[in-house]
């Protein structure tokens, strides 16, 4: 039986606890109905994962810190998300550390494993919210209505039903895949895909979520975002997972 959660325990820091995601299969993307869906959205389609564990929280700085032994973000502050890192240094310098220092083989989620685990795994209703845990996003994301200066402490807002906190809202978060306008559709056409890790190539990466200063319509669970994996600002962190 897996355990409900692990934990990332360095010294000096509390522990950073990603949250046991059951597998299972979902409806990636939006509805054709949505109105507010983008045509990268579309079509919505059948995806199966395997069991996960996913950060509770995006990365906080203090983790950051006790990884790296410094901390590029703007907004400083122990429990603040880390931002202003870039794609590439998280796969190239961060995880690696990370890997090091635990002996645990932690990477970025892939954008399937983002979605599903933002809509609630399988003790979420699917379809049942736009966003992370809620169809109110004051209810669980920090976003241009009701904060727009800076980023939050993580976990001050509800979590989803999986006990996962800022999916909407607070930072963009960084996922392992090439970005493509054309995947879904792609996907579409195998039927039901089993663990999609994205294009094999491409110039830009993944993003999700929204951030501080987004409208709610980009922190929508569905939303896709891109950009070069070399870009730093400060509304761009992660959160990490493992696979048991």
């Amino acid at each position: 039986m897996a355990l409900p959660y692990i934990d990332i325990a360095l010294p000096g820091i509390p522990p950073y606890r990603l949250m046991h995601v059951p597998g299972g299969e979902f409806l990636m993307g939006a509805d054709e109905a949505d109105k507010e869906a983008q045509n990268d959205e579309k079509p919505a389609h059948r995806v199966h994962l395997d069991d996960f564990y996913i950060g509770r929280f995006p990365v906080t700085q203090d983790l950051w810190q006790a990884v790296m032994g410094e901390n590029p973000s703007n907004f400083k502050g122990p429990r603040l998300p880390a931002e202003t890192v870039s794609w590439d240094e998280i796969s190239q310098q961060f995880l690696p550390r990370l890997r090091e220092l635990t002996g645990a083989k932690y990477r970025l989620p892939t954008e399937a494993e983002w979605e599903y685990a933002a809509r609630g795994g399988p003790f979420g209703k699917e379809e049942a919210f736009r966003y992370a845990g809620s169809e109110v996003l004051q209810q669980v994301g920090w976003y241009d209505e009701n904060n727009g200066e800076a980023t939050r402490d993580v976990g001050l807002l509800l979590p989803n039903a999986l006990g996962l906190y800022d999916m909407s809202g607070n930072v963009w978060e960084w996922c392992a895949d090439w970005y493509s306008r054309e995947y879904y559709e792609e996907c579409e056409n195998q039927g039901a895909v089993h663990h999609p890790q994205g294009p094999e190539n491409g110039s830009r990466r993944v993003l999700r979520g929204g951030s501080w200063f987004s409208s709610a319509e980009y922190c929508r669970v569905s939303f896709r975002n891109y950009f070069n994996p070399g870009r730093r600002i400060n509304g761009y962190g992660f959160r990490v997972v493992l696979v048991p």
